[in-house]
């Protein structure tokens, strides 16, 4: 009787072969010419730049004969600079290419286990060192430091968007650790071939988070955030089947207590949808604004009769009168304090009521010569005050024309 012969494990799809190869490829160029490299090798990556310089070569030109636009390689703390976007081109390109000619080569191949095996645990390395690089400098804050003292004192409206995320965050220590510590263990279970699928998991759920402020704040890390979104995804790819079976298995006891429970389910996500789109519409963003919506400088005020100069000493002299709400007014102190009153504008009779509950605390006229002149006067408390304002255009702070950017020379992080 002869020996069974060893069961040869299939051989892969077509589709399968091209994929391994593409991503093969272009990670493997990809960690090679950016700052994995460093991470991923330390302070022994200097030695490497050698490697790194036919591809900067090969980009200045691409941007110049190709795209007509100036790439040129300068470390400026933006991801998003032209020159990195011309060189994933490049990088795109010559996996493409390579990935076709290995192809043709190697048509005969029925799989990559052991290749596939090493490029899994280079992966798994590379991504991982630069998730404990990155959640370090957060978990000794370090990356988003504490709002210096120049921030404290200036305008919210005049910060960036990235501005704002950045000193958010250092606002809160303990915060800016956690995120820290979820990118450490993350990169770190990646190191161990038991936990690599938990750790890529995690890398997954932190990138993700990661790109999307990158997104939404305009940070130029959206690019490179967007690879280590990619390559969690790889490393996970192989599980997705079993990771499915393992999150629906769960099965009612009956087909019609399946049904009951998908019909409640869709009544509790319409009518929570339903009750959030009303919110937005009626006291949200999307509400109608109140009449003389806006922020007005105070340029002249009289109390009493008497003209008060704009001095910081003065504590009832108010520097701007704000309306931001149908229920609200705010008076602007000199010393940057605000005092709010509920209010109600009636714009048929052009009057202020400033109440509290049943307390009437001012009734001020209005009139506005022009859209963006206003002049009140009335009673204020127990004082007479008369003002006249000029209407800022706050839809001019930095904060709102900033917008979003995909190419980013420089990180605009003010």
């Amino acid at each position: 009787m002869l020996p069974d012969e060893p069961v040869q494990p299939p051989a892969w799809p077509f589709p399968t072969k091209i994929a391994f190869r593409f991503f093969a490829l272009y990670f493997f160029l990809y960690v090679l010419v950016t700052q994995m490299l460093g991470s991923l090798l330390g302070g022994v990556a200097g030695f490497l730049g050698f490697i790194e310089k036919p591809f900067i070569l090969l980009t200045e030109w691409v941007g110049t004969r190709v795209f007509h636009v100036i790439a040129k390689s300068h470390p400026t703390g933006s991801g998003d600079t032209m020159f990195a976007w011309v060189e994933t081109f490049c990088l795109l390109v010559i996996a493409i290419a390579g990935c076709l000619l290995w192809s043709i080569l190697d048509h005969r191949r029925q799989r990559y286990a052991r290749l596939y095996h090493w490029f899994r645990v280079f992966l798994r390395f590379a991504l991982g060192a630069t998730m404990i690089s990155y959640g370090f400098v957060k978990a000794f804050p370090l990356q988003m430091p504490a709002p210096q003292l120049t921030r404290l004192l200036e305008p919210y409206g005049n910060f960036s968007p990235m501005g704002v995320l950045w000193y958010s965050i250092g606002a809160s220590f303990p915060y800016e650790r956690f995120v820290g510590m979820v990118e450490v263990i993350g990169g770190g279970l990646l190191f161990f071939p038991p936990t690599q699928l938990a750790g890529a998991l995690v890398c997954m759920a932190a990138t993700i988070q990661v790109f999307a402020l990158n997104m939404t704040y305009d940070v130029p890390v959206k690019l490179f955030s967007f690879h280590l979104v990619l390559m969690s995804a790889v490393l996970i790819a192989p599980f997705v089947r079993h990771l499915c079976d393992v999150v629906l298995t769960g099965r009612a006891r009956s087909r019609w207590a399946a049904i009951a429970q998908v019909l409640f389910g869709l009544y509790l996500l319409a009518m929570n949808c339903f009750s959030a789109s009303q919110g937005w519409a009626s006291r949200g963003p999307g509400a109608p604004k109140p009449p003389l919506y806006g922020i007005w400088t105070i340029d002249k005020m009289w109390i009493d009769g008497v003209e008060r100069a704009p001095l910081l000493t003065d504590y009832d002299r108010y520097r701007r009168f704000i309306v931001q709400s149908a229920s609200t007014v705010v008076f602007w102190r000199m010393d940057d304090t605000p005092q709010m009153y509920p209010a109600k504008i009636q714009a048929d009779q052009k009057l202020i009521k400033l109440t509290a509950g049943t307390t009437e605390l001012g009734a001020l006229k209005y009139e506005q010569p022009t859209p963006d002149q206003l002049i009140i006067q009335g009673r204020l408390g127990s004082s007479e005050v008369r003002m006249i304002t000029t209407r800022l255009d706050h839809t001019k702070f930095f904060l709102l024309t900033r917008g979003f950017n995909w190419v980013q020379e420089y990180p605009v992080n003010r």
